[in-house]
């Protein structure tokens, strides 16, 4: 009887720890409704770029650094990528975009997420941006390395590689490798494109992915 009771005790606590952790995509409703206000206010319909992931886009002034693209910035911070499927049909979809660029998976691996947890919803991803945005393209750039992550960095690295090797057997699918030029010759994150709390990237930072992305963005749209 005590064996039993022991056991039920320990599945219970079993139980509340993984409902605990369990990632819950629907605490972004405030922030998709947002999206789908700000669009109906500006009569926004189709987009030649969308921008779409979590806080690394959100911040990203995309009006600054892309003025000539026809573009629109769907970034939520603190967002996983599956947070981007299961939104997928109102957040992208309305906007039937060319080219999508997508920045997720950091906040997946320091939530605990293994990499091939990320392989798996950046798959989810394609198949969904396969099923109802048939023309576009994507450009997935790679989990970045911070200063304030920087324990991570093989699962990090080992999530992008699985991605990039998955996008090399796409012709739709481009990986940018955003890792090399933020790494100092001391082999660590650059702390000059940091902010203060050495994961988000400051302005100089966003000159450094701006000016990188920027030819790769025209090029899948047929510019050059």
């Amino acid at each position: 009887m005590r064996q039993s009771i022991l056991v039920a005790s320990v599945f219970i606590l079993c139980a509340a720890v993984f409902a605990k952790n369990v990632h819950n995509p629907s605490k972004w409703e405030d922030d998709i409704q947002a999206f789908e206000q700000s669009a109906r206010e500006k009569s926004i319909t189709q987009v030649d770029v969308l921008f779409i992931g979590s806080s690394s886009i959100r911040n990203w002034k995309i009006d600054k650094w892309f003025p000539e693209l026809k573009a629109l910035n769907h970034g939520f911070g603190g967002s996983h990528i599956e947070d981007s499927v299961y939104y997928f049909d109102r957040i992208v979809t309305p906007h039937q975009p060319r080219v999508i660029v997508l920045y997720a998976g950091d906040n997946d691996i320091n939530y605990g997420k293994s990499p091939q947890r990320v392989f798996h919803d950046f798959k989810q991803f394609v198949q969904q941006m396969k099923e109802k945005t048939p023309s576009a393209k994507l450009i997935y750039i790679a989990i970045k390395p911070s200063i304030s992550r920087w324990k991570l960095i093989r699962k990090i690295r080992a999530a992008n590689h699985w991605v990039h090797q998955y996008c090399m057997s796409e012709p739709r699918l481009e990986f940018f490798n955003i890792d090399p030029p933020m790494i100092g010759p001391d082999g660590k994150p650059r702390p000059e494109i940091f902010v203060d709390d050495g994961l988000h990237l400051n302005e100089t930072g966003y000159e450094l992915w701006s000016s990188m992305l920027y030819p790769k963005i025209e090029q899948q749209l047929g510019v050059r």
